[in-house]
């Protein structure tokens, strides 16, 4: 599993994250900063967000409404007394889902994002979230979407993944609405084989979106980590053309996340190349943010994927020299928390709660 770390996008296991969206106290572990709460910053957030929520409530159609499953009590909400006013019950994209990302990190809490494969699965995430009045990413990976069609379908072209990974959106898109909790729905790692497979899920996106003005997903992830920078900015950069049209999210990896991961075996590679350097970090910032605000980075800082077996030396300070150093690029079109990043947290399994407060605190 992984987090939106304030955002950052953590893997970790279930119980580890606590927010309240409906006002009600909850005795897990919270990594919810009750610091970082500015009156002022609320004030002026649903300001800015009011007219385009109403706007989004009335363009929006519920898939309770298409199918005819009428939604009540804690699914009936429109919007949460502490979020912005634009999140919703249900599968977020455009500005509610930034909305959610920029709320994560200015109070400082963490999304987990879960890899699903079967629908109980996505069903026990729901089920977590609402317990804990909670946000959540859903997410698939190729190989667990080729699972969630069955085996014994032809993945030629990627073709069971796709269409395991579409069943497995409007899976999520029913029942996230009948739980009444905001989804972040997402898919993992993307390698340069894989690309087949996340085209398939974008037409079906593009699909949705002529229909009902918002993508079926929300983002999704391209890992272009082992091939040269330059071709992994290039191809991030048309992807994130395709995607900024309909709302979505791209989070791009820089640097390579350690450990094994749906068949990816990074167990015994150099550790030079788990941690991601300023300067690289930046010329990604420099050649996204033209495009579009509407990307995250999975910068490496020593973070594994699994229960790891051996040394784990994680450098959130890294992160931190990040925000750092662009922010002095930036010079006075600077973000005013000086962090203009959304960085993305990957394998936390295992990871120390201080690494993961630390990490938090850079905008992870």
């Amino acid at each position: 599993m992984k987090f939106l770390l304030g955002l950052a996008l953590l893997t970790l296991t279930g119980d580890a994250f606590t927010f309240n969206l409906n006002g009600r106290a909850s005795t897990k572990m919270n990594i919810y900063n009750e610091n970082a709460i500015g009156q002022g910053w609320r004030s002026q957030t649903r300001q800015n967000t009011h007219l385009y929520a109403e706007e989004v409530k009335a363009k929006a159609t519920k898939t309770a409404d298409i199918l005819g499953i009428p939604c009540e009590d804690e699914c009936g909400l429109s919007e949460y007394p502490n979020l912005p006013d634009s999140i919703h019950p249900g599968v977020l994209s455009g500005q509610a889902l930034m909305d959610l990302l920029e709320d994560a990190k200015v109070k400082g809490y963490a999304i987990p994002a879960v890899n699903c494969v079967t629908s109980s699965s996505i069903n026990a995430c729901l089920e977590a979230a609402r317990r804990n009045d909670a946000p959540i990413m859903i997410q698939f990976s190729s190989g667990g979407s080729q699972f969630y069609a069955g085996k014994g379908l032809d993945n030629s072209n990627y073709q069971a993944a796709i269409a395991g990974a579409v069943s497995g959106a409007f899976h999520v898109r029913t029942m996230a609405e009948q739980y009444g909790v905001p989804v972040i729905l997402h898919t993992d790692h993307c390698a340069k084989k894989l690309l087949p497979w996340v085209d398939g899920l974008l037409e079906a996106s593009e699909r949705y979106y002529e229909q009902h003005g918002e993508p079926l997903f929300s983002s999704h992830m391209i890992d272009l980590s082992e091939e040269p920078i330059e071709e992994n900015i290039e191809i991030c950069q048309d992807y994130l053309k395709r995607m900024d049209k309909m709302g979505m999210v791209l989070e791009m990896e820089l640097g390579i996340t350690g450990g094994e991961e749906d068949g990816v075996n990074n167990e015994d590679v150099d550790k030079d190349e788990l941690y991601s350097k300023p300067e690289e970090i930046h010329q990604v910032y420099e050649a996204l943010s033209p495009i579009s605000d509407k990307f995250t980075v999975a910068a490496a800082f020593g973070n594994v994927h699994g229960v790891y077996a051996g040394d784990i030396e994680l450098r959130p300070p890294i992160l931190d020299s990040a925000q750092k150093y662009i922010t002095e690029k930036l010079g006075a079109k600077a973000p005013k928390d000086k962090k203009p990043v959304y960085f993305v947290f990957h394998g936390g399994s295992g990871s120390s709660v201080e690494d993961i407060r630390e990490a938090i605190g850079y905008g992870c």
